[in-house]
């Protein structure tokens, strides 16, 4: 990853051969379905997602019950939660041209914090059998506002036995920082020390994106905002942190010896609270850039196998296609990390994570009734 090429060539070479890849396991992991309420059996589940937002920037997206389908039984578990963030559409900028995504438009960002009701009821129309595959998050709150803590009991004592963590939420984020109304949120504000010492004293697992570095940035050897997020990590030993996208982006690029920034704080016990999530398609293109790229990632993972998860970061996706892109864009990771860690980065720590965030966010829920 360190010495990644950032050449369009190798990407898209590296691409075309995902792509046939993906072909295959597309057609492997999609050629049956469960019945309704039907779990899939442990030998059947290929992966779970540590990373998925059900609806897009408009607040639209396939009905759960169509998405259960899309999950066919190789697909065992999902981290479900929308975007906390709407795009307005401002006639006087786009016209009569609705946009549909953050790129699309130089009208503002809002938090749209009914999100997460949305996601609530979602998710209690399936059956307990298909609930069981699902592990909500709430989103729905402003990472800047001193009361982003009270919105979160609020929606955990409205929605009992539903919500498992929160995020993925944004700090920094290309592009998205400087759009959002009110913002940006910042990794200094006392504001977000109060969600996280919230998610730790609740037992709420903190799905997290911060860009690593400015957009664009020509020196990576000093990230811009790597310093701030390790002491904010280091605050809050009290809170499970999955940090989204190993703190890459569509254009913040790896930084100065990425893998290796990554290896240092992995191995050292202040940040044993800390863990990398490898998803969405714009990040799996540095790690697949090259051989020498997915070497160096496969080293840094099989290191490190328990502080890994796979995620898609599939944004309302209506075909199995469109969902697992992002998994088989990674087809030549998988092939280089060992049996063992493959398993653990795309299956088990999910469960180990989840499972235990949702047995304490149960028990908080118990002795803090509505």
């Amino acid at each position: 990853m360190s010495q990644v090429s950032h050449s369009h060539t190798a990407i898209h070479e590296r691409s075309t051969l995902a792509r046939l890849v993906g072909t295959i396991v597309i057609a492997a992991t999609c050629t049956g379905h469960l019945l309704a309420g039907q779990a899939p059996s442990s030998s059947r589940v290929v992966l779970n997602d540590a990373h998925f937002h059900l609806t897009n920037y408009v607040q639209r997206g396939p009905d759960i019950h169509a998405f259960l389908k899309l999950m066919g039984d190789t697909v065992g578990r999902v981290a479900l939660f929308g975007i906390p963030l709407q795009q307005e559409w401002m006639h006087s900028v786009s016209g009569d041209n609705g946009p549909t995504y953050y790129l699309q438009s130089d009208a503002p960002l809002y938090y749209y914090s009914f999100t997460d009701a949305y996601i609530a009821m979602q998710y209690r129309s399936l059956s307990p059998a298909e609930r069981e595959r699902f592990d909500p998050m709430i989103t729905g709150f402003n990472p800047g506002d001193m009361y982003a803590a009270d919105h979160i009991r609020r929606v955990l004592r409205t929605f009992p036995g539903v919500f498992e963590g929160i995020g993925e939420f944004s700090l920094h984020k290309e592009f998205v920082s400087d759009k959002a109304r009110p913002g940006p949120a910042s990794l200094l504000d006392p504001a977000i020390d109060s969600v996280l010492a919230t998610a730790g004293e609740i037992g709420l697992l903190v799905l997290v994106h911060n860009d690593m570095d400015v957009p664009f940035a020509r020196d990576t050897s000093q990230p811009a905002y790597l310093d701030q997020m390790k002491a904010l990590i280091k605050r809050h030993p009290n809170a499970t942190i999955i940090w989204a996208h190993t703190g890459m982006g569509r254009v913040v690029r790896p930084v100065k010896n990425h893998a290796a920034v990554l290896a240092a704080m992995l191995a050292d016990p202040a940040f044993n609270n800390l863990y990398f999530d490898i998803s969405w398609d714009e990040v799996a293109k540095y790690f697949v850039a090259s051989p020498e790229a997915t070497q160096i990632a496969a080293a840094l993972i099989n290191r490190f196998p328990d502080r890994f998860l796979f995620g898609t970061d599939a944004v309302a996706p209506t075909t199995a296609a469109a969902y697992l892109h992002t998994y088989n864009v990674y087809a030549p990771l998988w092939a280089a990390l060992t049996p063992d860690t493959r398993a653990k980065v795309r299956v088990g720590n999910y469960e180990r994570l989840f499972d235990t965030a949702r047995r304490k966010v149960r028990a908080w829920e118990a002795a803090h009734p509505r």
